[in-house]
């Protein structure tokens, strides 16, 4: 499993921005799929899955309403929506796979695979 994270920027405050996650084949019908990020001197924390189905979608409560995850199986593809954008989204940005479930789709260790990470910085 390949994962490679692409989109991040410096946006201001408001801004939307789309983030991006090309898989390796299969990938996302195999596999429950995350956003999570790390911001300066902060522990990694749980952004947004959605399952392997598709049709559930979770969020953290600080981007609920602001963010959109989704996906396109046939593109290989993870998506992340970003609207009103705030100064404290400002993170490195990871997209990963795994085997999870619901009970611990915040927790990172539950996933096996990562991106490299991609740094959306927003300026208030």
């Amino acid at each position: 499993v390949q994962l490679q994270a692409s989109g991040g920027g410096l946006v201001q405050a408001g801004d939307s921005l789309r983030l991006s996650c090309q898989a390796s084949a299969r990938t996302l019908s195999n596999y429950d799929m995350a956003w999570l990020r790390q911001a300066p001197g902060k522990e990694r924390e749980f952004v947004a899955n959605i399952r392997l189905s598709g049709s559930r979608t979770y969020y953290a409560d600080s981007v609920k309403g602001r963010f959109t995850v989704s996906k396109n199986n046939a593109k290989n593809t993870m998506y992340l929506q970003m609207d009103s954008l705030k100064p404290e989204d400002t993170a490195v940005y990871y997209c990963a796979a795994g085997n999870t479930i619901l009970s611990s789709i915040r927790d990172d260790k539950r996933y096996a695979y990562w991106g490299q990470g991609t740094q959306l910085t927003v300026s208030s």
